[in-house]
């Protein structure tokens, strides 16, 4: 068997290392103990999962809290250790794309397809997905990666994103699609170690 060429990884349709940007928005212990959509433990171990993989592949990073200055917690210890090339930028805004850093921040990366992890699904997320689409870039929400203050809420602020263009996607399948063949031999320890060993052969 022989794989295609490979794509052109700036124009490619797929996300790519090259032509993406991962937001990390708000995951703080005070967003976190309000999440009722899923199991917390869980819910972190795929944000964890999510970063690694975006880490692995050298995706640029936005990384941002909210509130920290005024007494807000500052990103959860075990997140937070494996964003230290990417100090976060705290904001007093809600919606992260009205903070003129964290915008300023998104459009340096150059990149249109932006992949978003943020506390909580219905707010920090949909706010920011809905502006980022509103100005042209390409939306992926990591559904398993993020959480609303209930199901209902969670799962509303994800339709809307739909509906207005986003692109919903797991940890696994973001993984998978940066690392797309398993001749590119580079990452394919560090992923199978990701994906298999340390999740989905453990679960």
């Amino acid at each position: 068997m022989t794989s295609a060429p490979v794509r052109d990884p700036l124009a490619d349709h797929l996300i790519t290392p090259q032509n993406a940007a991962f937001l990390f928005i708000d995951y703080q212990p005070s967003q976190l103990a309000l999440v009722r959509s899923m199991d917390h433990a869980l819910l972190l171990k795929n944000a964890v999962s999510t970063v690694r993989a975006v880490k692995t592949f050298g995706v640029p990073v936005v990384h941002s809290t909210v509130n920290v200055a005024n007494g807000q917690g500052p990103t959860l210890p075990g997140l937070a250790g494996l964003l230290t090339d990417d100090k976060p930028l705290d904001r007093t805004t809600v919606n992260s794309w009205e903070d003129v850093e964290f915008l300023d921040a998104v459009r340096a990366t150059g990149r249109r397809k932006l992949i978003i992890c943020a506390l909580w699904t219905e707010v920090c997320m949909a706010f920011t997905a809905l502006d980022a689409l509103r100005d042209g870039y390409e939306v992926y929400p990591v559904v398993d990666a993020v959480g609303g203050t209930s199901p209902e809420a969670h799962r509303a602020a994800l339709d809307r994103v739909v509906q207005a263009g986003g692109r919903p996607i797991s940890w696994v399948s973001l993984a998978c699609e940066l690392q797309r063949d398993w001749a590119r031999q580079a990452t394919v320890p560090a992923i199978v170690e990701l994906v298999l060993t340390d999740r989905l052969l453990k679960e």
